[in-house]
């Protein structure tokens, strides 16, 4: 199809960005041309509904933070570097402390200033609902008032990137106002370019630009966002004109709309993992043998390639390309026999063949197919997986407490905190509190230990070298391939994909004519 990418070149940008560092750069910043629409409306189709009634400790933030309402004091991108945002400069004062020198003249959209008092009560909060966000989840964080225009923020224990702790979408600083009500309310109490007028359930909502913005007049006077679960049918509403943006489409589907045609087509790498997980609190994975036989069984390339159509990278282990210490290598390749094998020693043949059930969710347009694939593999070597696909909402309280087998999973590891060693901690010690796999290792945990101690990036990425390494010899899950994130807008200028999925709308997207 003339001026559009190639798959393999697309992809290949996206590994030359991530070599650079510039992960989240190299999304095609400013990209779009023709001559800007003053006040023009925009429309939308979002791949994620807020299912949570907008709730900013939840997985809403990312939602309410995409839509340009909700601003964090930290700003940050895959390549794990805190910028400013509501906060200008920060100190560390002593092992647990560090102030926040908060910018100033910013107003919240209900009119209100930006103060300590109003930082204290945001962060206050997040942190003493019953469920924190896993940002801040078991750190004892407390923020106290230091003078007319500084914050003072602490922790139990020490912690080397508390700034970039408060770069997620979940410490969204919020007015006040917005904590009279559970969730709190975000209509006119954010600070971004946006203030949302409506909402329309997890159907729609729309939005009004803010004037008084700290970053400058917004361009756009609004938007509408429409919330489409279904991939085909955000490519659907592109193509038929009815919205200027859409979120995720299928690779068959993004390919269709090209610069010639007026669209902004982006792929970039994304810190995103899609991973069988496998549950060690119980047979038949408790025993490393199964586990090591179902990844002898998995050909990743085929899956990347072939199954995916080439729109994901085989993974190797669990950091990809979109980050600089992830692996460049092949995956190996697979042992069918060796497989057998292994299987054969834990008990598992012909006549006692291995059975187990496969789940996974639908709201990631590639994972059905992905576990159809896995699927055939596994038959091949003697296991049967049954695979059941349903809401992943309803599941993970059953996936937390070690209530499955075997669960097909697409996880950033950059998502909660832009550094790996928030994901490391969590998904992977011993009391991590996102630890789906259910592995526990005192030599993993004493591995990732100096994180807890050590700032400077070059020896946290070699500690994630590291830890990755262990987790592959350890057989702990299967990381089959890294994802990357998409999105084509229709005659816009100012639009680039995120691949940390918290900025979308901002002051410099507008609709060209």
């Amino acid at each position: 199809m003339p001026g559009a990418p190639s798959t393999r070149r697309r992809i290949g940008l996206a590994l030359a960005c991530a070599a650079l560092g510039l992960a989240t750069a190299c999304g095609g910043a400013e990209a779009g041309s023709g001559v800007v629409v003053p006040d023009a409306q925009l429309t939308i189709a979002m791949q994620f509904s807020p299912d949570a009634g907008y709730a900013v400790d939840t997985d809403d933030a990312f939602v309410v933070s995409q839509l340009g309402v909700s601003e964090s004091l930290v700003a940050s991108g895959a390549d794990g570097i805190a910028r400013p945002s509501l906060a200008t400069a920060w100190t560390q004062t002593d092992p647990r402390t560090w102030r926040f020198t908060l910018r100033p003249g910013v107003r919240f959209q209900d009119g209100t200033p930006l103060n300590p008092a109003a930082v204290v009560k945001a962060l206050t909060w997040v942190a003493g609902v019953s469920a924190p966000p896993r940002a801040v989840k078991g750190i004892g964080l407390t923020a106290v008032a230091d003078g007319a225009d500084a914050v003072k923020v602490s922790t139990t224990a020490p912690d080397p990137i508390l700034p970039l702790r408060l770069s997620s979408a979940n410490t969204a600083i919020l007015a006040p106002a917005a904590y009279a009500s559970n969730p709190p309310r975000i209509q006119d109490t954010g600070t971004g370019p946006m203030r949302v007028t409506a909402t329309n359930g997890t159907q729609s909502a729309t939005l009004a630009r803010f004037d008084g913005y700290w970053g400058g007049r917004p361009q756009l006077a609004g938007v509408t966002a429409n919330y489409v679960s279904d991939p085909a049918a955000r490519a659907l509403s592109l193509r038929a004109g009815d919205v200027d943006i859409a979120q995720e489409l299928p690779e068959s589907a993004a390919l269709e709309f090209t610069e010639s045609n007026g669209y902004v087509n982006q792929t970039v790498a994304a810190p995103r993992t899609d991973s069988l997980m496998l549950n060690q609190s119980a047979p038949p994975f408790r025993d490393v043998r199964v586990r090591q036989a179902i990844t002898k069984a998995i050909d990743r390339t085929a899956l990347g390639e072939q199954a995916l159509a080439g729109s994901a990278v085989p993974a190797s282990e669990l950091f990809g390309p979109a980050v600089a210490w992830g692996s460049q290598e092949p995956p190996p390749a697979p042992d069918v026999e060796g497989a057998k094998a292994l299987l054969a020693q834990a008990g598992f043949g012909p006549q006692n063949p291995l059975r187990v059930d496969l789940g996974t969710y639908a709201n990631r347009a590639e994972l059905p197919t992905l576990a159809t694939a896995v699927q055939g593999m596994l038959r091949a070597v003697g296991v049967e997986a049954t695979i059941q696909v349903a809401d992943y909402d309803a599941k993970e309280p059953d996936l937390l407490a070690g209530r499955y087998q075997m669960y097909l999973l697409s996880r950033s590891y950059l998502l909660d905190v832009p550094d790996a060693g928030a994901t490391l901690s969590s998904d992977y010690s011993c009391q991590g509190s996102y630890n789906i796999n259910r592995y526990c290792s005192p030599a993993f945990d004493a591995l990732i230990a100096p994180l807890g101690a050590t700032s400077d990036p070059a020896a946290r990425q070699e500690i994630f070298t590291r830890a990755a390494a262990r987790l592959d010899a350890d057989a702990v899950g299967v990381p089959l391939v890294h994802t990357q994130a998409n999105g084509v807008g229709s005659k816009v200028t100012g639009y680039t994909v995120d691949p940390l999925a918290k900025t979308l709308v901002t002051a410099g997207l507008a609709k060209t004519g």
